[in-house]
């Protein structure tokens, strides 16, 4: 998957900062959902204010994407990285020195925390620009595995939570991300190659485009329902399993790592046989994984195999859409990056609310899976309905050799 070509067309030391940078960022954006049963037990918080506050942080996210988008195309990836960094290890010490205490000031990090999860508009063009069109799926698929930092979150804050105290964790987690910081600043580097600044008018154009609404769709439902889950995990075992959170924490960490794993074999495999059939399968899959889910397993260890698949999917088609859209719109990678990673966000808090909110009102989380197992229905609907004229246009950009 990684050959000698493909290590002497980029830049290696800016694709490891990147996903170094990608996968400290991820660690502290699903950071309350590994908090979440800790916390929850603290204030005493219902199902559906769980739900809502581990699905803050994706919101936030998710506009702040965009903003990110629009910083990389001003000012280049580095220095909108730079930004985003500071802030967040601003807001995660803040957190820890007035020692938040209420449903309230944990949202307010919430919305910080989505600085993190706007990570994702700058370190994919900071990789992505240095590679030619034929690497693209692996280079992003490499910078993408950043999503692994959940795994992160999912080990280790429970049981530091258990030692510390979970506001302390907040403390604790700046040190990592300063230590990322400074080897960011080392490492990373813009590619010769930035394309100019666009116009308000030219960002406005890319909704003209069916393909960028297209793309938004497939990747709020691969990306939503893998961090929609991953934020959700801890709770979910906790709930209908009762097992403590640091348990919890380590069955999460297990379905994560998979998903963040894959992610670069779903960019090479799309590389190798096509985005659009691999993202096709995907999606089968979730959906199935999804739906069969909802029904309830006799016992963790099935819930966990289950889920093993479905994030799985969900993380090869977060591969395999970025393995398409660097063809289509390479000279757009800033704002595409942070509009496709917005609706990302965006379904991932549609998933991680309507978990909470099914919980609430009927006792089961069916009603959310299930609705979502269903998205991925449709976005494999819609990929059928635009992949011909896909496969007959795309030459016009030229991306005539693309495998779709």
């Amino acid at each position: 998957m990684i050959s000698r070509d493909f290590l002497k067309s980029g830049h290696t030391p800016t694709l490891f900062s990147s996903f170094l940078y990608f996968d400290m960022s991820f660690m502290v954006w699903v950071l309350l959902g590994a908090l979440g049963v800790q916390i929850a037990k603290t204030l005493g918080l219902t199902p559906a204010e769980k739900g809502f506050m581990v699905a803050v942080p994706i919101l936030s996210g998710a506009v702040l994407r965009v903003v990110n988008g629009v910083l990389v195309d001003r000012i280049g990836p580095k220095k909108t990285g730079a930004l985003a960094q500071l802030i967040v290890i601003a807001g995660l010490l803040a957190a820890w020195l007035m020692h938040i205490n209420n449903y309230g000031g944990v949202l307010a990090l919430g919305v910080v925390l989505g600085m993190a999860g706007a990570s994702f508009a700058v370190a994919l063009p900071l990789a992505s620009r240095w590679y030619p069109p034929k690497y693209q799926g692996v280079a992003l698929g490499i910078a993408g595995a950043g999503n692994s930092g959940t795994v992160l979150a999912s080990l280790f804050a429970p049981t530091l939570a258990k030692m510390f105290g979970w506001t302390s964790v907040f403390g604790l987690v700046a040190i990592p991300l300063i230590i990322t910081f400074v080897l960011y600043m080392v490492m990373a580097k813009d590619a010769p190659d930035q394309p100019p600044a666009k116009t308000t008018a030219q960002y406005l154009s890319i909704f003209k485009q069916p393909d960028a609404w297209w793309f938004m769709f497939f990747y709020g439902v691969t990306f939503g329902g893998f961090v929609g889950l991953s934020s959700s995990l801890n709770i979910y075992f906790n709930s209908e399993y009762g097992i403590d959170p640091i348990h919890a924490g380590f069955f999460t960490a297990a379905c994560v790592f998979v998903g963040s794993l894959v992610r670069p074999i779903g960019g090479a495999l799309a590389d190798r046989i096509g985005g659009i059939r691999t993202l096709s399968v995907m999606y089968m899959v979730a959906a199935a994984g999804l739906a069969v889910l909802s029904f309830g397993m006799p016992t963790i260890w099935t819930a966990v195999g289950v889920l093993i698949v479905g994030m799985g999917a969900l993380g090869m088609g977060n591969g395999a859409v970025f393995q398409l859209v660097p063809q289509r719109f390479r000279n757009e990678m800033g704002i595409m990056t942070g509009l496709v990673g917005m609706c990302g966000g965006i379904g991932g808090f549609y998933l991680a609310a309507s978990l909470g909110l099914a919980k609430q009102a009927t006792g089961s989380y069916q009603i959310g899976l299930l609705g979502f197992a269903a998205l991925a229905l449709v976005a494999l609907g819609g990929l059928s309905y635009v992949k011909k004229r896909w496969r007959t246009t795309w030459h016009v950009f030229g991306a005539a050799d693309a495998k779709i």
